[in-house]
C-alpha cells in the first residue's frame, strides 16, 4: 500500500526527538522480522506509546499498523493522520470488522501493532492482557512479537497532566523473542506466556532505568513495588473478567 503520510510523520517525531534531547535507547529490535506479517504486542502505559512502538521497529525497516480506538479516527486531526498511516480502527461494540481488517493486514504481509491491556496501566505493570493478539498470530502464522516501553509515561500518561516539553528524559525500547503461537495452541496459554515475557522485560528496564525521581513528588512515575507512588495493580486494577 502507498506511504504517503507515514514517513514525514516519522520524520517529524525524530525532529523533536532530537529538539528535547531525548535519550532512546533501542534493544532487541533484531526480532521484528524484515519481511512478512507479524504482530507486535507492546504494554501501554502512555498516550504516546504508539509512537515509540513503532520506533521500535524502524531498525527493520518497518511501518506498524497500530489497532487503535475508533474515536481517535473522528478527530479532525488525528483521523486524517490515522487513515493515512493506514491503523486500524477498533469499535468495541463491533470487535469483528476490526480482526478482519488486522488478518487481512498480516496476510498481506504487514506488521500489526497491538496493545493486548486494551488501556493504559495507571500501576505501570503488565496488566491482564486480552487474547487477541495471539488469536491474530495464530491464525495467519506470523509471529508474536513482545515489546515493553518505559519513560513514555513521564511524558503523558492518564491522570496526569501532559509535559511534552520535558528535556532529557531517557526513553526505553525492548523487543523480545518473537512467540509462534498455532492454531491448536490455547490462546489463554499463549496469553499467559506473552504477559510473563513483557512483565520480566519490563521489570528490566525499570530496574535498569537510568534515572531516579527527583524526590516524593516525582516518585508518581514509579510502580510501587519500585518504592514509587503509583497505584498498587491490585487495588486499582481488578482482573479482567
Amino acid at each position: 500500500m502507498a506511504d504517503l503520510v507515514y514517513p514525514p510523520v516519522i520524520a517529524f517525531a525524530k525532529t523533536l526527538f532530537r529538539v528535547l534531547n531525548m535519550r532512546i535507547t533501542i534493544e532487541g529490535a533484531e526480532h521484528v522480522p524484515t519481511t512478512g506479517g507479524a504482530v507486535i504486542a507492546c504494554n501501554h502505559v502512555s498516550y504516546l506509546d504508539f509512537i515509540f512502538c513503532g520506533l521500535g521497529a524502524r531498525q527493520s525497516r518497518r511501518l506498524v499498523r497500530f489497532m487503535a480506538k475508533e474515536s481517535i479516527f473522528r478527530h479532525r486531526i488525528g483521523g486524517p493522520l490515522m487513515r493515512g498511516m493506514h491503523h486500524i480502527p477498533v469499535d468495541r461494540d463491533a470487535g469483528l470488522a476490526s480482526y478482519k481488517a488486522a488478518l487481512a493486514a498480516l496476510k498481506e504481509g504487514e506488521v500489526v501493532g497491538v496493545f493486548p491491556e486494551a488501556t493504559i496501566s495507571q500501576s505501570f505493570t503488565v496488566k491482564d492482557m486480552k487474547s487477541g493478539a495471539a488469536r491474530l498470530a495464530a491464525a495467519t502464522g506470523t509471529p508474536l512479537v513482545p515489546m515493553v516501553l518505559w519513560g513514555t509515561q513521564r511524558f503523558w500518561t492518564k491522570g496526569r497532566p501532559r509535559n511534552l516539553t520535558q528535556r532529557g528524559v531517557p526513553v526505553t525500547i525492548i523487543a523480545g523473542e518473537p512467540l509462534h503461537p498455532g492454531r491448536r495452541d490455547s490462546q489463554d496459554a499463549v496469553s499467559a506466556e506473552l504477559r510473563a515475557r513483557m512483565s520480566a522485560m519490563l521489570d528490566r528496564a525499570q530496574r535498569e532505568y537510568p534515572q531516579n525521581p527527583k524526590g516524593p513528588d516525582d516518585a508518581w512515575w514509579l510502580p510501587a513495588h519500585l518504592g514509587g507512588t503509583a497505584p498498587e495493580p491490585e487495588i486499582y486494577e481488578p482482573e479482567a473478567k
